[in-house]
């Protein structure tokens, strides 16, 4: 589950509320159409956050150990349960499993939404358009992933400015005059 959340961005309620029918192995996606919210104690499953399902990659090696888990299941079972079956429960996972295992790793102060970062940092890496990590993520535009993620674009604007040179010298682009027909008074006007 922790592999999920830090190779596809999903959101706790998200993640809890999969369903083996959610998971097309043979495409590499894996839908998210539901997400359970805590209210007063009690776990509701509702649409996920944005009110919009989305299909999500996985990446092979994930794909491969999802499939082995739900080999067999129903495909109404839960991918993630507690171990007494039913939802998993985000403070009993955290006290039990979450801070325990963090602590070992010598990672203390790093929280389940911060595999959502790492999500999008690994896209980020691996130079996904912003577009492409909105859908993953489920934010309702692109803006608000820019306005959280977008620093970690690198900042290659001398590469972006040499090939906007290389561009409009090669494609009669004016900005002064728009398009350049190649006619003779294009060319005369050019050249004043």
């Amino acid at each position: 589950m922790v592999r999920t959340l830090a190779y596809t961005g999903l959101r706790w309620g998200e993640v809890i509320a999969l369903r083996v029918r959610d998971l097309d192995l043979a495409r590499g996606r894996l839908d998210v159409r539901r997400a359970y919210v805590d209210i007063d104690g009690q776990l509701v499953e509702g649409k996920p956050k944005t009110h919009q399902s989305r299909s999500v990659p996985l990446p092979a090696a994930l794909r491969d150990e999802l499939g082995a888990l739900v080999a067999g299941r129903d495909r109404d079972a839960l991918v993630f349960t507690a171990p007494e079956g039913g939802p998993l429960r985000v403070g009993n996972f955290r006290q039990r499993v979450w801070t325990p295992a963090v602590k070992a790793a010598g990672l203390d102060g790093f929280t389940i939404h911060g595999l959502r970062h790492t999500a999008a940092s690994l896209y980020i890496s691996a130079c996904t358009p912003p577009k492409v990590v909105q859908r993953v993520l489920g934010h309702a535009s692109v803006v608000m992933t820019m306005d959280l993620y977008g620093h970690l674009y690198p900042d290659e604007m001398d590469t972006w400015a040499a090939r906007l040179n290389e561009v409009a010298g090669q494609s009669g682009v004016w900005p002064e005059r728009g398009q350049n027909d190649g006619s003779e008074a294009t060319r005369a006007e050019v050249g004043r």
